[in-house]
């Protein structure tokens, strides 16, 4: 008589919290840095005995390698981190120049169609431009490589009601993403050398200005609009 077989429970699944994968992720991070240095100093040491330049620049090459993985694993561990701010009065007209320029220098293909509405006026904001503005290029360049569709991306500053608004406006046919939690789920979209961490982390240092951040899909236009509005600094600032 065969023998009856019990059902293997299955174990619920692991749920680890955001602050936990941050410590893990700095750790580990610690240590790989700790072994790449090692690698560092040992190639510059091979560096030094090359016999010929051939070889010399083959470790020139090695040695940016290494560089190159700790930078990433530096910026990996500051997009899980808490943005610090380091504030000072700006014009809303220079953040948009500034803005712009910086688009133009990392996507000057793609920035040179973007279409621009401005409106700033004399809006002086207190902001650290040093976060800010890789922030909001990180919007530009979602909407340069994701789900891109036909048409043209536009970007909006206004001054109005005491706010300083920036709206991004994208087109996005069949957007099929929930917009609830959007910009708050880091580690979700994952590819070769993203993360899902772009957005969760401009989100972060808008909101750590005091500013709103939203999102929505416009159905009628089949748009993905993008609106931060900035507080103004006081007077006296």
């Amino acid at each position: 008589m065969a023998e009856s077989v019990e059902p293997r429970s299955t174990s619920p699944e692991i749920q680890i919290s955001l602050p936990e994968v941050v410590k893990f992720v700095r750790q580990l991070a610690h240590d790989l840095r700790n072994h790449l240095n090692a690698a560092e100093l040992q190639s510059a040491y091979l560096a030094e005995i090359a016999p010929d330049g051939e070889l010399r620049d083959e470790i020139k090459r090695l040695r940016g390698m290494i560089s190159q993985v700790g930078a990433n694993l530096h910026e990996l561990t500051a997009a899980l981190g808490q943005p610090r701010l380091t504030e000072m009065p700006y014009a809303a007209k220079d953040l948009i120049e500034d803005l712009r320029q910086k688009l133009a220098t990392d996507y000057p293909e793609e920035s040179a169609k973007v279409k621009w509405d401005e409106a700033a006026g004399d809006a002086t904001l207190k902001v650290d431009p040093q976060l800010l503005l890789p922030a909001l290029v990180e919007l530009f360049a979602n909407a340069f490589r994701h789900e891109r569709a036909e048409g043209v991306i536009s970007a909006t500053a206004r001054t109005e009601e005491g706010r300083f608004r920036f709206t991004l406006s994208e087109p996005k046919k069949n957007f099929q993403h929930s917009m609830k939690e959007w910009g708050r789920e880091p580690l979700r979209a994952l590819g070769q050398g993203h993360y899902g961490l772009g957005l969760h982390r401009t989100r972060a240092i808008v909101e750590a200005h005091g500013a709103e951040f939203t999102a929505r899909h416009d159905q009628e236009t089949s748009s993905l609009v993008t609106t931060i509005a900035f507080p103004l600094a006081a007077a006296d600032e």
